[in-house]
Formats: structure tokens, C-alpha cells, sequence
């Protein structure tokens, strides 16, 4: 029996598609995690406690409700050790979900591996979280995870002859 190609590369070609999805929603995890960690280390040697306090006027929120109290607690204790730390950790973080979008973009099983781990990883404290204090936001993020780690462990089970 012979194979079909055009079935070949129709799967090769779907998956792919697949692929570069979680690889897009890698990339931009990882910008965003990047983008806070620059936005930490602009705050060094600045009154962190008092951008806090302008970022609650901005958004209209009151000081003195639990979810602003708790975020002018946390800026009054950041110090510029703590802000450069913090910064690294988010470098750090960022990386691997740009390896990882650098990876499955270009159809490497060890990124999709990589991937299913780092992302199921996470699966149990999501879940922790929304069941503390569900959100529209928290749901929507943990649906997101588990589709790419339930897509990826699919994708990791297919026979080789069906990867690019």
C-alpha cells in the first residue's frame, strides 16, 4: 500500500498552523512578563511607593480597599535590590516562554516537551487560584493552558511520520 503525500502534507501542514498558534501565545507571554520587568527596572532609584499611589488615583480605585491596600503595601517594601531582582526573575521567566515560542515555531519536539511541562506546571496553582477567587480572567487563562498542554500531549503522541 502506498501513502498518500497530499495526506502527509495536509497533516505536516495543520500541524504547523497548531504549532505557530502556541507559539504566538508563547511570544507574547513572554514580551508581556519582558515588558514588566522593564517597567521594574524604571522604577529603581524612584519613589516607588509614590508612582503606587498615582497608578490608584489613575485607575479611580480606593486606597483604602483590599486589592489597592494590599498593592501600596507591597511598593512600600520594594527596594532597588528587591526592584532589580524582580526584574531578573521576570527576564528569566520571559526567556523560557521565548525559547519555547522560538522552538515551536520551528516544530521541535523538545519545545513542545518543554512547553507541556512548563505549562502543566502551572495547571495546579491556577486552579488553587480560582477556586480562592474565581474570575472571568483566571477561567479564561487556566482554559487557555490546558488546551495547549491537552493539544501539545496530542501532538507529542502522534507517530513521527506525521511530524514535519
Amino acid at each position: 500500500m502506498t501513502s498518500n503525500p497530499t495526506s502527509k502534507h495536509t497533516i505536516r501542514a495543520v500541524r504547523n498552523r497548531g504549532l505557530r498558534m502556541v507559539a504566538a501565545v508563547e511570544a507574547t507571554k513572554g514580551l508581556l512578563v519582558l515588558a514588566v520587568g522593564a517597567g521594574l527596572l524604571s522604577l529603581i532609584h524612584r519613589d516607588v511607593e509614590a508612582v503606587a499611589e498615582h497608578v490608584v488615583r489613575a485607575l479611580h480605585m480606593n486606597p483604602a480597599s483590599h486589592t489597592p491596600r494590599v498593592f501600596l503595601d507591597l511598593a512600600e517594601k520594594l527596594t532597588s535590590t528587591r526592584l532589580q531582582l524582580l526584574a531578573l526573575g521576570a527576564a528569566a521567566y520571559a526567556t523560557l516562554h521565548l525559547v519555547e515560542a522560538y522552538g515551536l515555531w520551528l516544530g521541535r519536539r523538545w519545545a513542545e516537551w518543554l512547553t507541556v511541562v512548563a505549562g502543566g506546571f502551572y495547571i495546579p496553582f491556577e486552579l488553587y487560584e480560582l477556586w480562592i477567587h474565581a474570575t472571568w480572567l483566571k477561567a479564561a487563562l487556566l482554559s487557555l493552558n490546558v488546551v495547549i498542554v491537552i493539544y501539545l500531549i496530542r501532538e507529542l503522541r502522534r507517530p513521527k511520520t506525521a511530524s514535519p
